[in-house]
């Protein structure tokens, strides 16, 4: 198995960035400084890098090496221009689904959609830079190696690709429980994007407002909510069911 690459000391992940290198996330040492420091921490930001302030300790658990109080990941797979993907498919003639995960953070939920993403035929999934779970050992696994043969694209905020997908005519359909429609009273059967969000949060209140459809699962039991992957497989089928 593919396994994520780490990169550690201050120099060595400023050259990465510099070196167009796929850094999913970066851990820097609590309470650092420093002008190299400071030098890597706003390029992490101007490249809207995933990072994480953690103690010493953890740090020390990542790497036995000297690390200087920043350890990157690198990530296995290398990801897609989202706005190329969307064209491709478009002209190719299918009719489209595409996936947007509104900051997921658990990698094992992440890798079993992505395993069922690649089982409904999904044609890309779509992530924040910030915010999300990593593609990770875990990820890769729990995705039965799913993560090497569908592409990913990320984007700066989930409402850039909501935005992207209705101007190039894909409806975009929120998972979420504030609707009354569930999600047998929605078409699946054009063009479609389906947004899922966070297992605490669910999906932004923000991005929830420029969607073109709402729908929900119907709960015939006392527990209020399904696990996202769970939730996804669903809706997934039923679009699958819907176009068969």
């Amino acid at each position: 198995m593919q396994e994520q690459t780490q990169i550690f000391g201050i120099r060595a992940i400023i050259e990465a960035i510099n070196s167009s290198e796929t850094i999913d996330k970066v851990f820097l040492q609590k309470g650092l400084s420093g002008d190299l420091f400071s030098e890597l921490e706003s390029l992490l930001n101007k490249k809207s890098v995933n990072k994480s302030y953690v103690p010493v300790e953890k740090l020390n658990r990542l790497t036995n090496k000297n690390h200087q109080g920043a350890v990157a990941q690198i990530s296995p797979i290398a990801f897609h221009d989202m706005e190329t993907l969307v064209n491709s498919v478009m002209e190719s003639g299918k009719t489209p689904m595409f996936l947007l995960l509104d900051q997921l953070s658990d990698v094992r939920n992440f890798g079993a959609i992505i395993r069922t993403a690649e089982c409904t035929g999904v044609d890309g999934i779509i992530v924040q830079k910030k915010g999300g779970a990593p593609v990770n050992g875990d990820t890769i696994k729990t995705s039965a190696g799913a993560v090497f043969k569908i592409p990913l694209c990320k984007v700066d905020h989930i409402k850039d690709a909501v935005f992207f997908m209705q101007a190039s005519g894909i409806k975009v359909i929120a998972a979420t429980e504030k609707t009354n429609d569930t999600l047998y009273d929605v078409s699946f059967t054009e063009p479609c994007a389906i947004i899922m969000g966070s297992e605490g949060r669910g999906i932004n209140p923000s991005t929830l407002k420029v969607v073109d459809a709402k729908a929900k699962l119907p709960l015939l039991g006392e527990i209020e909510s399904l696990n996202v992957s769970v939730a996804c497989g669903a809706f997934l089928y039923e679009a699958v069911r819907q176009r068969r």
